[in-house]
């Protein structure tokens, strides 16, 4: 069993940065993809980024291509998210998910088998 904890969120204000912190404990997932997916109020849950299991592969939503980068330390079994030029339409809550068996990076939900309780991000217009 792995466990996930994200951390950083908070209130922004439109053009400025948060920087997402998610820490696995329990079963390490330091070998395996890790992805940030985030909901908005009455929204489905959306890709946001994924990372291959060495860091060498990311994936990125269109809508945050070029403003957020993905990142992990596998020593400290970290992944964290560096969100910038943030708009109104990134308010969402975020979560961390981590994969069992999965090398490179996957946008499908349904493909990652732990997630966070997730940390709540509000971009102020």
């Amino acid at each position: 069993q792995v466990q996930l904890v994200e951390s950083g969120g908070g209130l922004v204000q439109a053009g400025g940065s948060l920087r997402l912190s998610c820490a696995a404990s329990g079963r390490t997932s330091s070998s395996y993809a890790r992805a940030w997916f985030r909901q908005a109020g009455g929204k489905e849950r959306e890709f946001v980024a994924a990372i291959s299991w060495s860091g060498g592969s990311t994936d990125y939503a269109d809508s945050v291509k070029g403003r957020f980068t993905i990142s992990r330390d596998n020593a400290k079994n970290t992944v964290t998210l560096q969100m910038g030029r943030l708009k109104p339409e990134d308010t969402a809550v975020y979560y961390c998910a981590a994969s069992s068996g999965l090398l490179s990076p996957v946008r499908f939900g349904r493909e990652y088998d732990y997630w966070g309780q997730g940390t709540q991000v509000t971009v102020s217009s």
